[in-house]
This record gives structure tokens, C-alpha cells and sequence, in this order.
């Protein structure tokens, strides 16, 4: 099958579209046909080495973690799906070895949820990884509910704009930092967008004068500390970005695969409370340059890989 691998830490040059093994399909996995895979932050920082203190990594290690695509054939022990099912992913091994940026992945079903129908394959793609840390941060760790105010930091980003709608469900005020040119686009959401940078305290004390009940923090550094000192009293902080938020008296997360969360985001786009824009698409074979666009930082929504193959 045709993948998109590395078989050394490095820049995009070090990736390779060419031929891989089809992955073998255990007890509890499914084989599943890629037809989209989405690109995520996370996506360039392993293939550079920073996650190596972290998690072992297996060369040549094929990229991505976020999938949509159709069920080919249910292991064994499979009951959940069926051959012919839609379905999306956060496919994360405790290891970097077999990612989804291929034409097949063989998918734990502990990682999977059906797809919304009212979302393409290319959206659909889009939300697993970003949505579920948007999920998990403001239910889970934040416990956002109605009459919050929310602040929000790169909201037009990937995790970001699936973040304020979601918060905008649980019945929040939702206040999104964002660059002056993606406003509108916060707004759509639901979200009020202010400006992030030099100055960003003044500007939300401008419309939240007691504080924000809790912020949810995408950036990290400086930013962090800013926010730490917008809460209101007893206000929840946490950070995706900076395992420093402990020492403000916040939480870290790292998303994880959970099949009742997932199926809950599926929900919830299939009620049109969550929808997924995908910013550009690429290729298969042009994933490198999908990583480039990635991390230059300035994506709105989603940057998503398609995946053509034998049966179209």
C-alpha cells in the first residue's frame, strides 16, 4: 500500500510517499480504508523528535494520527462495526510505528467512533484528535457549564474553533483570542474574538471586567501567564501547550483516545452543534507540504490529506 513515512528525525524533506506493508488486523482492531487523514501540530513535532523522550518510536515510522475512512474488515473479535461502516479516528499507539497518512490502518476499536453523516469524509477527518481535546479540556478538566465566561486562545485554530462551539453548547460566554482577519470566523462560532498579543489583559477586562471563569489555553509561555491572571476568583485554568500551567494552579492535558467521547463529538455534529472547516487539502503524496502549511501556525480550522486508491 502506498503511506507517507520517515525513517529518520527531521524537516518535511524526510518524509516518503511509497510502498509499506499492509498493516496486520488484531482481535480487537479494524482494518479500515483511509479516505481522509487530518494534519495536526503534534504531526510535525514527531516527526522532529520531540515527542522521542516520550514514546518509542519504531523506524520507518508512518505519520498521522487523525482518520476517516470505510471498515474493510473487522478483526476477529469485532462487534462494534461491520464491513461497509463509516467511521473516524484518533488512532494513537502507545508508540510511533503505524499512523493513518496511508492507504490502510489497522485501528484498535477503543479508538474509533462511526462518522457523522452530516460531515464529509474530509470533515469528518478533522475531528477526532482537535475535538476531542477540546471535548476532554472543557467537560472533563475545566467542567465548563452554563453561565461561564470562557476564554478561549487561538480560536480559529484547529482545537480552538472546535473548542468554542463546543463551549457555546454547554451554554457558555465564549471569548476567543484570534488575529484581526479571522474575527468574523470566531464570531460564527459563536465566539467573541479580541485580539491576541501586547495588550490582550486590558482588552478582556474590556468585555469580562470580574474575570473568566475558566481559560483554556492552546499557546503556552507568556500567554499562559496572562491568562493565569485573568481568572476570577476561583477560576479553572488549563493548558494543552505548557506543563508549567501546574505551577498557576492549573491542569496539563494530553488528549486520549476514548470511543464514548469520540461518539459524543459525532453526536453532536450530526445535531449541527459542532461543524469542522477545512482550511485546505492536499494529496497523499504532497503530505510534506501539508505539514509545511501546518507549521507556519496560521491554518483557520483544518488542514486535511485525501486519500485516492485502487477503489477510487
Amino acid at each position: 500500500m502506498k503511506a507517507i513515512s520517515y525513517r529518520r528525525y527531521g524537516g518535511p524533506e524526510v518524509l516518503e510517499y511509497g510502498e509499506v506493508p499492509e498493516p496486520k488486523v488484531g482481535p480487537d482492531e479494524v482494518l479500515v480504508r483511509v479516505r481522509a487523514a487530518a494534519v495536526n501540530p503534534v504531526d510535525w513535532k514527531c516527526r522532529e523528535g520531540y515527542l522521542d523522550p516520550i514514546l518509542n518510536t519504531v523506524f520507518p515510522v508512518v505519520t498521522g494520527w487523525d482518520v476517516s475512512g470505510v471498515v474493510v474488515r473487522p478483526g476477529a473479535s469485532v462487534v462494534e462495526y461491520a464491513e461497509g461502516d463509516e467511521v473516524m479516528g484518533y488512532v494513537r499507539e502507545d508508540l510511533l510505528s503505524l499512523g493513518t497518512f496511508a492507504e490502510y490502518i489497522a485501528a484498535p476499536v477503543r479508538t474509533l467512533a462511526h462518522k457523522p453523516a452530516a460531515l464529509s469524509f474530509e470533515e469528518a477527518a478533522g475531528l477526532p484528535l482537535a475535538g476531542l481535546t477540546a471535548y476532554q479540556v472543557l467537560v472533563q478538566i475545566l467542567k465548563v457549564g452554563r453561565g461561564d465566561t470562557v476564554l478561549i486562545h487561538a480560536a480559529a485554530g484547529g482545537v480552538g474553533s472546535l473548542g468554542v462551539q463546543i463551549a457555546a453548547h454547554l451554554g457558555a460566554r465564549v471569548i476567543g483570542t484570534a488575529s484581526e482577519r479571522n474575527h468574523a470566523f470566531v464570531r460564527s462560532l459563536g465566539g467573541e474574538p479580541v485580539d491576541y498579543g501586547e495588550g490582550l489583559a486590558e482588552r478582556v477586562r474590556g468585555i469580562a471586567p470580574e474575570g473568566v471563569d475558566a481559560v483554556f489555553d492552546t499557546v503556552g509561555g507568556e500567554t499562559l501567564k496572562v491568562s493565569a491572571q485573568l481568572l476570577a476568583p476561583g477560576g479553572r485554568l488549563a493548558s494543552i501547550a505548557d506543563p508549567d500551567v501546574t505551577e498557576y494552579g492549573g491542569r496539563y492535558w494530553f488528549v486520549r483516545p476514548d470511543p464514548e467521547d469520540l461518539a459524543k463529538l459525532s453526536q453532536l455534529a450530526d445535531q449541527g452543534a459542532v461543524s469542522v472547516h477545512v482550511d485546505k487539502t492536499f494529496p497523499l503524496e504532497r503530505t510534506a507540504d501539508a505539514q509545511r502549511l501546518s507549521q507556519e501556525g496560521r491554518t483557520r480550522g483544518k488542514i486535511v490529506v485525501t486519500v485516492s486508491g485502487a477503489d477510487g
